[in-house]
This record gives C-alpha cells, structure tokens and sequence, in this order.
C-alpha cells in the first residue's frame, strides 16, 4: 500500500510540474525559433539553431530599448522594497512587542487593508499625485506602496514568536529598542523578511496595470508596459520576438523565486497566528 501511495504522489508531482514548467519551456523554446518554425502548422517544441537574435531585437525595441524599462523596473521595486522594510519593521514590532491606545482597532484597520484592492485606490491616488504635478514619474509608482498590509501583519507574527524572555535580558543589557529589533528581531525573522521581499518584488515587477495609468512616457514606464507595446507592434505573427521580451520579463522572477523559495517555504512552517 505504501509503494502505491508513493508512486500516485510521484506521478502527482510530475503532472504538477508539466502543468506548471511546460508554459516556461514552451516560452523559452519559441524565443529561440525562427518565424518559419514558430509559423508551420506541426509545433515545433525545440528549434534547429537557437536564435539569440530575437532577444537582441526585443531588447532594442521602440525608441527608448528594453533597457530603459528595465532601468525603470529595477528603480521602482528596489525603491519600493526598501521603503517598505523602513516602515514596516517597526509598525510590526510596535504591534507585537507594546501596549498602546487603539493597538486593535489600528490592527484592525491593517487587516482590513488586506481586503482592498487597488483598483478602488487608484483614481483618488491618482488625483493627488496629480495635484502635486507628479504623474508621469517614477514616484506615482513608488510612493503609494511604502507599506504593506500583509507584510506588516507576518512580521507581527514572527516577533510575537520571539520569547520575552530574549527581550528583557537584551533590555537589562541596556540595549537600546533599535537594537532589539535589528540584533535580536530582524535575525530571527530572516524567513518572512525573505517573503516579504519576494511577494513585493514578484508583485511589483509584474505590475502592469499602475503604471501603465500613471504614466503616459515611455522613459518612466516599467517593464510589464514595455513587453506589452512590444506585443501591440509585432502583431499576433511574430511570436518568437514576442516571446523574447517575455522571458527578458520572466527570468529575473524565476532566479529571485529560486534564491528565496527555501526562506519561504520555511516562514510558512514556522509562523503562526495568535
């Protein structure tokens, strides 16, 4: 019976990693194909000779090239992420660690934070960056993330873990809260600050909708935008270009993803609610 429940769980986990890997090859193998290959009836799944050539012409796309939208991606989610760490470190530790007037009914408002989506924020956001003549710039794209609902509410979680014993003796040892929170706090919730920065770099790096509608330039626009003008001028023939961009989009998700997974993996096992 044993041997039949671990064969059923390798099998699941081969259909698990086909439904999921196959979209990434079949993107990696029609970047590499000529137009005849990717244009013949009978797919082609591996192409006769790799053409590099198809990224070289997706990265010199449009006026400004790949690389200012890069160069604008990388602005945004370093930004973003660094800000967010700047706030929500000490929010977090504020509500694990002290007794203050309204600390639930603050809390609570985080939690409901969790339940709004962005598409109701985005028009009063976008009219206050407009009132202060800041759309089409990279802040409209930084400033309205500094924090994050859920980061705050898993780090709260990680530092309510810490025994209080470990904070008092820190405290008689006349350390300072900055130094609580960035020697003892901060060490022992590696795994949720490598979370954190993961879901806020894949959630910010794919992000096509904010700044698409906070910007009207191409020099301020991000990645996301410009793989998807690159679809809008290759048309629905030229996929294999198409699919360039899109693994100039995709491959620095899969090397973050692949740096963080066991971090991750391990914050879920460690972390619970109280």
């Amino acid at each position: 019976m044993s041997h039949v429940k671990t064969a059923l769980g390798v099998i699941v986990k081969l259909l698990l990693i086909v439904i999921f890997g196959f979209p990434f090859f079949w993107m990696l193998s029609t970047s590499l194909q000529t137009l005849e290959e990717v244009n013949t009836v009978t797919p082609t799944f591996l192409p006769a000779s790799p053409q590099f050539q198809n990224y070289v012409e997706a990265w010199n796309y449009g006026a400004t090239g790949m690389g200012v939208y890069l160069k604008n991606s990388v602005i945004v989610v370093v930004a973003i992420i660094a800000i967010q760490l700047v706030v929500m470190v000490p929010a977090a530790y504020a509500f694990a660690r002290y007794e203050f007037r309204f600390k639930k009914l603050c809390f609570g408002l985080v939690l409901i934070a969790l339940m709004m989506p962005t598409q109701i924020t985005f028009l009063p956001v976008y009219l206050m960056f407009s009132d202060l003549d800041l759309i089409n710039t990279l802040w409209p794209q930084i400033l309205p993330f500094m924090t994050d609902a859920f980061s705050i509410f898993l780090l709260r979680q990680y530092f309510m873990q810490v025994p209080d014993e470990l904070v008092e003796a820190a405290r008689l040892d006349n350390a300072s809260e900055a130094k609580i929170i960035f020697r003892l706090m901060l060490p022992m919730a590696k795994p949720a600050i490598a979370t954190i920065i993961l879901f806020s770099f894949l959630g910010h790096w794919n992000d096509y909708f904010w700044p698409l509608v906070m910007t009207n330039s191409d020099s301020v626009r991000t990645l996301p935008v410009g793989v998807a003008q690159l679809k809008q001028m290759e048309g629905l023939s030229n996929w294999n270009v198409i699919m360039a961009g899109n693994g100039i989009l995709v491959f620095p998700i899969l090397f973050v993803y692949l740096f963080a997974s066991k971090k991750i993996l391990h914050s879920f096992a460690y972390s619970g609610i109280k």
